[in-house]
């Protein structure tokens, strides 16, 4: 059996954070991280990628450089938990046992769970920016679409860079319009959710972009099946159970979102799968020398790239406390941030944290951040 001090599970943006503060904190800490992708996936880009401002080679890097020195890296994932023996099983049989466990393994895309989606996306004017290869092929929809209806969804639940459909829907309604197509297509986006955003002072400023492009905005309706030799999509009200039919010529779709099964039949999870932490200390609340961080973590707000960044330095500083014998006194406030892309050059910034109110200085406002360029014909360099 191999041991360390402290094991970190997952090597994206939650867990690269408290590997690098850590080190860098506590000097000669034994620390280890377990994350087999030799790659890291730059997701904050894909929405760029599917609208052709980011080549997608662009968006994904070498994991090695970005380990931290004193860190160790197993090249392995976890087959299984043991919470209570402070050990993990990898899927080469290594066992591994800590003293301290931070848990950040991201979360899981369910493809199947909508009908006929695995079998479509990438092809018959089916597109996703929902993982590295498929945000290609959704410039390629995007600039080739020529009329018709254009369809873009989301689904209900946790959804990492949950407004990135949305964020497709305004990009793909300018280079329409830049290419004289927009006239001949009708505009939808349908939406699980009850609104566009769940702080109603930047939603009624999404609202407002939504009416001044003319896209019909549809909501608690989830899609279910997609039918790709005829076009259909089969969508499922979420209140009455209706089920209803819509033809396109596009489907933009996110894919359903989760926690991975392996932490979701763990005596680590809550009742709906995600890791079960205090939301201040982001202690595990049945385990004290667990703690988790990032989109697994079943913390009352939203997923984001930010929110994983302020959550480190508050469960560094925890952890560093708990070793120490010390009251864990650091703080998560909820901080979350979501920059929504509302057009070529044109952003809206949303902060905000647990009270659900917009944070101290940011931009609760759209701002044209340069005047909105001509979209490439081509992904540029």
């Amino acid at each position: 059996m191999t041991h360390h001090q402290v094991l970190i599970v997952g090597c994206g943006t939650a867990g690269l954070a408290v590997a690098k503060r850590l080190v860098r904190e506590s000097p000669g800490l034994d620390v280890a991280i377990i994350e087999p992708a030799e790659t890291q996936e730059i997701q904050r880009l894909w929405t760029m990628v599917g609208s052709g401002v980011v080549r997608p080679e662009h968006a994904q890097r070498d994991r090695a450089p970005t380990i931290p020195d004193g860190v160790i890296w197993i090249h392995d994932s976890v087959k299984t938990l043991n919470p209570g023996g402070n050990s993990v099983v990898t899927a080469s049989g290594e066992n591994i046992s800590y003293d301290y466990l931070v848990a950040a393994p991201g979360v899981q895309t369910n493809w199947n769970e909508v009908a006929g989606l695995r079998d479509s996306v990438g092809k018959n004017g089916v597109c996703s920016i929902y993982s590295h290869e498929t945000a290609t092929a959704t410039w390629e929809v995007i600039r080739n679409f020529q009329q018709g209806v254009a369809l873009f969804t989301q689904p209900a639940g946790m959804l990492k860079c949950m407004t990135c459909s949305q964020q497709m829907c305004y990009l793909a309604d300018e280079e329409f319009r830049r290419r004289g197509v927009r006239d001949q297509t009708r505009m939808i986006f349908i939406s699980g959710e009850s609104q566009l955003f769940p702080i109603q002072q930047y939603c009624g400023l999404l609202e407002k972009v939504m009416v001044e492009k003319g896209i019909e905005a549809h909501f608690r309706t989830e899609l279910i099946e997609i039918r790709p030799e005829t076009k259909e999509a089969v969508f499922r009200n979420v209140d009455s159970g209706e089920v209803s039919t819509l033809r396109f010529d596009m489907l933009h779709v996110p894919p359903p979102m989760g926690p991975l099964d392996i932490f979701a039949n763990s005596l680590l999870a809550d009742q709906n799968g995600w890791i079960d932490v205090d939301r201040h200390t982001l202690q595990h609340v049945r385990f004290p020398n667990v703690f988790g961080i990032g989109d697994a973590a079943n913390l009352p707000t939203i997923r984001s790239e930010a929110a994983s960044e302020h959550q480190a330095p508050v469960l560094v500083s925890n952890l560093v406390a708990l070793m120490e014998r010390r009251p864990l006194t650091a703080k998560y406030d909820g901080f979350t941030g979501r920059p929504i892309v509302t057009g070529y050059g044109q952003l809206l910034r949303a902060d905000f944290d647990y009270g659900k109110l917009p944070c101290a200085g940011s931009v609760v406002e759209l701002r044209n951040l340069t005047q909105p360029p001509k979209p490439p014909e081509k992904p540029a360099d």
